[in-house]
């Protein structure tokens, strides 16, 4: 009977891979994989937060805004977008975002494009209308990031800052900030149309990120982490690996409007199972007769408690990244309603 049904609920009509998949498709598609998601989340949860540098830089993390304006914006050093600006692609549309994040506080502005930001790709242009293809885009003070690499010395006021160790040290700071942005994202749409897109499985990403970087900005997220995780997963597999090679202090990107939010990333065998789980493939069960998924489950539990006593009982961290699916569009509803994130490095 249990194989009956797992056979009809397959039947179905498919999920939209953009779209969160309820409770019920879950038991029933990819039970062992809920079990391991929220096992890994649920250690991560309860580990201590990174310790920023002292004094800190506050970045603050925006995506996906499509056309529009959110309400208010944080103050901080370091304002990113992480790509589709706009919804039609056009110089006007894209100048628009343009003149109000320049018009912002921050005192550096960064942003990469997306997947709708049709114009920025010479490939995807063509699509364009002339008149949505008329004009030259003015990117003013704003660093707009196309597969490469800032270097930036910011002056950081002790005074502005909420640490008591940095309000004591005498005159401003300076610290030096790599960061590296790209925009390819797996295929999701007509390659001629929709900008920056590679064949999803395509390996786009190995050996393209500097190694020294502190802040990598990407459209698309990595595989299995703020991306509709389960069943399948919207992010890739490859940028995966290069944020792991690399280990920057922070990767922001969007893309995945439901996947909104941040998460810490500790580079350990407790993450290592976790995606080797999550990668498993099963058949008509879900999973639920796979040992090798089974086994992943007890990794995951087993290096995240001993992860959990390393940093609760000893301090230790080890080596992280925080990353920030920064989308503001509220999944597919076409209007804002995701919370601006900020982080301090």
């Amino acid at each position: 009977m249990v194989f009956e049904t797992l056979l009809a609920w397959r039947k179905t009509k498919p999920q939209d891979p953009f779209e969160p998949a309820s409770f019920p498709r879950l038991v029933f598609q990819a039970p062992v994989k809920l079990l391991l998601f929220n096992v890994f989340h649920l250690f991560n949860y309860l580990r201590s937060p990174p310790t920023p540098a002292d004094p800190p830089i506050r970045v603050v993390c925006i995506s996906d805004t499509h056309d529009s304006f959110p309400e208010e914006v944080p103050e901080g050093d370091i304002l990113i977008h992480a790509g589709d600006l706009t919804n039609d692609g056009s110089v006007s549309a894209i100048q628009k975002q343009i003149d109000w994040l320049a018009s912002l506080p921050h005192k550096e502005i960064i942003v990469i494009s997306g997947n709708h930001d049709t114009y920025l790709d010479p490939r995807t242009r063509p699509s364009l209308s002339e008149e949505q293809r008329e004009g030259e885009i003015d990117w003013k003070r704003i660093h707009y990031l196309q597969h490469r690499r800032l270097s930036l010395t910011l002056t950081i006021d002790p005074a502005s800052s909420d640490s008591e160790r940095a309000r004591l040290l005498n005159g401003p700071k300076h610290r030096r900030i790599r960061i590296y942005g790209a925009p390819q994202i797996p295929a999701c749409g007509p390659m001629s149309v929709h900008a920056f897109q590679y064949e999803r499985g395509r390996d786009a990403w190995s050996e393209t990120v500097p190694e020294d970087t502190d802040i990598l900005i990407t459209h698309t997220p990595p595989k299995y982490h703020l991306d509709l995780s389960l069943p399948n997963g919207m992010g890739c597999e490859h940028l995966l690996s290069e944020v792991k090679r690399v280990k920057p202090l922070l990767h922001v990107f969007g893309h995945v409007h439901w996947g909104a939010g941040q998460m810490v990333v500790w580079w350990d065998g407790c993450h290592d199972a976790y995606v080797k789980g999550m990668s498993t493939q099963s058949r008509y069960t879900g999973g639920l007769l796979n040992p090798l998924l089974w086994w992943n489950v007890v990794r995951v539990a087993y290096r995240g408690f001993k992860g959990l006593i390393w940093d609760k009982v000893w301090g230790g961290q080890g080596p992280r990244t925080i990353l920030v699916n920064a989308a503001q569009m509220r999944g597919n509803t076409g209007k804002l309603g995701n919370r601006v994130q900020v982080v301090e490095i």
